[in-house]
């Protein structure tokens, strides 16, 4: 349900929280290699993300990338959304140009509620709600070695 760009964001900012510290960005390439995301896509990525003010860049032989506010301050729907628009998930499963509560497709009902329940997991979930479990391993063994 989320376009490629959307995801690789998503995981790319999981992955720089869990890693990161004031003192120890993560750099693009690690991040890329970890995740098996072409490294100049995922630059692109996180310079906007950058620019949008969910991560902090840091140029220089140990600059790299770390979340800009707590994990618990930042909502999924904050990175999502400079790469997706949320409301559109809103439109006719079916195709319909109109569909609605007064005029509703065949799957009107149930999909508005998936729908809705989708857009809520992503407004009201952090990113300290869902991080940790899916951080590469050799990421932070690599990390500890510098």
């Amino acid at each position: 349900m989320l376009s490629q760009t959307a995801e690789y964001a998503l995981r790319a900012t999981l992955a720089i929280a869990a890693q990161s510290s004031d003192e120890d960005p993560v750099r693009v390439t690690d991040v890329a290699a970890d995740l098996r995301i072409p490294r100049n896509y995922l630059s692109k990525i996180l310079h906007q993300l950058t620019r949008r003010g969910i991560l902090v860049s840091t140029r220089g032989k140990r600059g790299g990338f770390r979340l800009a506010g707590s994990p618990s301050a930042v909502r999924l729907d904050a990175v999502v959304g400079v790469f997706d628009t949320m409301e559109q998930r809103r439109q006719c499963l079916l195709g319909r140009s109109t569909c609605s509560d007064r005029h509703p497709c065949a799957a009107h009902v149930r999909w508005k509620k998936v729908s809705e329940d989708w857009l809520r997991f992503f407004r009201e979930t952090a990113i300290s709600d869902v991080m940790g479990r899916e951080t590469p391993r050799h990421a932070i063994a690599g990390r500890a070695s510098r």
